[in-house]
């Protein structure tokens, strides 16, 4: 812990941002316009540190043909602002693309599409980024009995910089989750892998594939192996009857508008339990109609020819994963039998979904200050900042990891751009707290190196 003087911090950020993924891209976007509104003498001063090299979001599952689940009106910006340079309409004028997209009559672009869009519009802020900097300490800084600022650590290779904020915003994403006792190889794969995984097969001829998973993720799986290795078999394992399918009709979709979160917040705990329950099918564990209806058109042709490389093995779960020499045998279980049988794979893929990083695993002895409820969970005001004790004046605000509070968009791109603009107006409500000569930028956003 250090000791904040009056006039020891001319190099202070209003905010730092960790991780520059699609929700703080966003936080940038909103941060830049205020500024340029707002004049330089007003303007919030602010940083953001990704351990990537550049931007990058689920680029193992940039399948070719997988689209959206998310209307494009739902980027960065438009529901926060229409008018914004920062739109995927802007992107595609950029891109020479706007009336064949029009034409095109869709709301949902695919995923390399939107990959594209965010790439380009990371790009327009990458003055306010460090990338290939993995934040490794966060540590108060106390002013007048008070932490008043952080120190936040980077590293870059072997090098370290250090840098002072009023406010954090962490976006540090989601976590690729593994069943219990089974570990990613070169064999064994997690989803988030696909792409990346499947170059090193390149010349080879696998003979078959388990893909493990009843979502979205999963199904886009089988249909990648299934045409990308016309000589394989396919093998789809999941514990219900069948894919079911996404319900995203009009007034369901309701649960992802920015007004549901109001509702969702100052509702008791048993009606977002149920919330959740009635709703999870919008997004968890669900998948879009017309892909199944792909699969079971693909699958029964293959009966009709007698040709079957894509199975099902449905109300079963994968209870065992073994290597040998040059396969994974894998072990599935009928959930109503309890028959076990063993398959023989190239490749095992789980599409077993993701985990939330622990939002205050950075803050060390900060942590200790966040409060949280009686399940462990973090406390979080409406205005996605962290509860703290009356000691801690900085604030700390979430993206991400705050489905208990504000509901199943949490870690969604629906209310991204909506949210950023609310956690930038908690900052500038709450005051920025500037002493003199305290608001100048950090030159190249670079603090102190150690």
């Amino acid at each position: 812990m250090s000791q904040a003087l009056p006039g020891d911090a001319p190099l202070i950020h209003d905010l730092i941002g960790i991780g520059f993924g699609p929700s703080n891209v966003a936080m940038a976007i909103a941060l830049s316009e205020h500024n340029a509104r707002v004049g330089r003498q007003e303007a919030v001063t602010a940083h953001f540190f990704e351990r990537q090299s550049g931007f990058g979001w689920h680029r193992g599952m940039l399948i070719d043909d997988a689209t959206m689940q998310v209307s494009f009106l739902k980027d960065l910006v438009t529901l926060r602002n229409p008018s914004s340079e920062y739109t995927f309409l802007r992107y595609l004028q950029s891109k020479g693309r706007l009336i064949d997209f029009v034409n095109h009559k869709n709301l949902f672009p695919l995923r390399v599409e939107f990959h594209d869009y965010f790439e380009w519009a990371a790009a327009k802020v990458d003055d306010m980024v460090s990338y290939g900097h993995e934040v490794v300490a966060v540590e108060p800084v106390v002013r007048d009995g008070v932490v008043e600022y952080v120190d936040v650590t980077a590293r870059s290779g072997s090098e370290t910089v250090v840098h002072r904020a009023r406010n954090l915003v962490i976006g540090t994403g989601l976590r690729p989750l593994m069943p219990e006792g089974v570990e990613r190889t070169d064999r064994v794969w997690h989803n988030s892998d696909l792409l990346a995984k499947v170059e090193g097969l390149q010349g080879a001829e696998p003979e078959r594939f388990i893909v493990v998973g009843a979502g979205q993720s999963a199904a886009e799986n089988v249909a990648y192996l299934h045409r990308r290795f016309p000589g394989a078999e396919v093998c789809a394992v999941f514990s219900r009857y069948g894919y079911s399918p996404a319900d995203d009709s009009s007034f369901a979709n309701r649960i992802f508008d920015p007004a549901a979160v109001d509702e969702y917040f100052t509702a008791p705990d048993d009606i977002k339990r149920r919330l959740m329950d009635y709703h999870g099918n919008t997004n968890y564990s669900v998948v879009d109609i017309d892909l199944i209806d792909d699969l079971y058109r693909q699958a029964y042709q293959e009966k009709v020819l007698g040709t079957e490389r894509l199975r099902f093995l449905n109300v079963s779960r994968l209870t065992g994963v073994t290597e040998t020499e040059d396969k994974v045998r894998a072990t599935v279980t009928s959930l109503v039998t309890g028959e076990e049988k063993e398959l023989d794979a190239d490749v095992v893929v789980l599409a077993t979904g993701y985990s939330p990083a622990d939002p205050l695993g950075l803050l060390g002895e900060l942590g200790d200050r966040c409060h949280r409820d009686g399940q462990g969970r973090v406390r979080v005001e409406r205005d996605y900042r962290v509860m703290t004790d009356a000691g801690l004046r900085c604030g700390i605000y979430l993206q991400g990891g705050t489905e208990h509070t504000h509901g199943i968009t949490s870690s969604l791109l629906s209310n991204t751009a909506i949210r950023v603009g609310e956690i930038l107006q908690s900052v500038l409500d709450r005051g920025l707290g500037r002493v003199q000569g305290a608001s100048r930028p950090v030159a190249d956003g670079i603090g102190s190196v150690r």
